[in-house]
């Protein structure tokens, strides 16, 4: 548990940085290439930040593997994982606006140990993990309340080529329960705001491991929960207050 601890502390200088050189080209001036859309886009703070964050992880835990979202790859002997997404966000981030983030987390093949999502905009630096401590700049959260669907914020996604889907109808069937819904653009930032009070679930679906685990360690980290869901036609990540993601699953598997 001891270097554990250590993992979450590194991880947490790690984002910290991270977001530190990514804001700081942001002000500089950036180009954007595009991805698979027009929506997903990459920039050089993305591969710059990311390449940071390998370097460091490979001089102090060399036997750990890497997987980044800009094609970081490492293959090492320990059985952990760190993923790393530089720029969470990167829409956002582009295009002016604050919710993004840099962020990163520890894995085995059972399950995530850490996350550590940094938000430079406030300057804050979220950690935590199953059986771990949650803080925000090393300070402990305080554990939400509990509390149902219908009386929370939900955060989520779905691109506008999916409405008219199955999986757009399984969107629906969630969507019309929260107290109010939100399209922010960055899973890991919403993920923090579940973990601080401010929105109480999110769900969206085929989210990679970069842009979910450092959020769901944060959140487990306070008792919150996280489940998989397959509804019309595709995984949907599901993760917030306990009695709100098991509202957000029962209605996705609800298809009468």
């Amino acid at each position: 548990m001891d270097d554990l601890r250590a993992d979450l502390q590194f991880a947490a200088t790690l984002v910290r940085e991270a977001g530190h050189l990514a804001a700081t080209m942001r002000a500089d001036g950036l180009a954007a290439d595009h991805k698979t859309s027009l929506s997903d886009i990459v920039t050089a703070a993305d591969h710059a930040a990311e390449a940071h964050v390998v370097a460091r992880l490979r001089a102090f835990r060399p036997d750990d593997s890497i997987v980044g979202e800009e094609g970081a790859a490492h293959d090492g002997s320990s059985g952990r994982t760190w993923v790393i997404d530089p720029v969470d966000g990167t829409w956002n981030f582009f295009h002016g606006l604050d919710w993004w983030c840099s962020a990163i987390a520890l894995t085995t093949d059972e399950d995530v140990l850490l996350g550590a999502i940094h938000h430079p905009a406030t300057d804050t630096t979220y950690a935590g993990g199953p059986g771990l401590p949650a803080t925000a700049n090393g300070q402990p959260i305080t554990v939400p309340d509990d509390r149902p669907l219908a009386a929370v914020c939900a955060a989520t996604y779905l691109h506008p080529d999916r409405y008219a889907s199955p999986a757009g109808a399984a969107w629906l069937r969630v969507a019309a329960r929260p107290a109010t819904l939100r399209m922010l653009g960055s899973g890991s930032m919403d993920a923090v705001a579940i973990a601080t009070g401010t929105l109480g679930v999110s769900f969206q679906h085929d989210v990679p491991l970069w842009d979910r685990l450092p959020g769901e360690a944060i959140v487990r980290s306070l008792g919150g929960a996280r489940c998989g869901v397959e509804a019309g036609g595709v995984t949907w990540n599901v993760v917030g207050l306990p009695t709100a993601t098991d509202d957000v699953v029962t209605a996705l598997r609800d298809e009468r």
